[in-house]
């Protein structure tokens, strides 16, 4: 398992530049990729996740859910090491932000504070254990703060944009701008 996860470190390494890169370029407030690395709690929880979602994917027993509730209580940002997540992923401020284990996230996605990715319902509790219950967000989806969007069917498409404190709990079509009045429409 040491050397298998050894081996993913060049993999890590080169998606953790891809998130500094989106953190830097979304972040008109960043001063530096040096600031991003040293104060930002959303690399933080990213980092740790990147480790975590490795160990997880080797079947490392707790020490994957362990890094990831050490990440959770210093940056506020609850990541399950079982959701996959792809490049160039972007947490501002973060805090409140929880992310489910079976959700997927795409490229270039920008999630705000206090957004959850979850699950419909627990009412099974264990018989859901191996089934898809948490949502897809595809490349190129902002996700703005307090917005929670659920369900294992749901997908949002790409380029889409989330508003504050949208309740989304269906899929949304790529180029749609979704706001809490629940209207949608196309990007211009």
């Amino acid at each position: 398992l040491v050397s298998k996860f050894m081996d993913e470190i060049p993999t890590i390494d080169a998606l953790l530049k891809t998130d500094i890169d989106a953190l830097y370029e979304g972040d008109p407030a960043a001063t530096s990729k040096t600031e991003i690395i040293l104060c930002y709690p959303g690399l933080t929880a990213i980092f740790i996740y990147r480790i975590a979602h490795v160990l997880y994917t080797l079947n490392v027993p707790i020490l994957p859910r362990a890094l990831s509730e050490y990440a959770h209580s210093k940056t506020g940002i609850d990541i399950h090491p079982g959701a996959t997540i792809d490049a160039y992923f972007f947490i501002d401020h973060g805090t409140g932000i929880v992310i489910g284990q079976t959700c997927e996230i795409g490229k270039h996605v920008k999630i705000y504070q206090g957004v959850t990715l979850g699950a419909l319902s627990l009412k099974e509790g264990q018989k859901l254990k191996g089934t898809k219950r948490h949502p897809t967000i595809d490349d190129n989806v902002t996700i703005y703060s307090g917005a929670s969007i659920f369900g294992g069917e749901t997908v949002i498409g790409k380029n889409t944009t989330i508003g504050s404190n949208a309740f989304i709990t269906s899929s949304v079509e790529e180029d749609m701008v979704v706001t809490i009045q629940g209207q949608k429409k196309k990007h211009k």
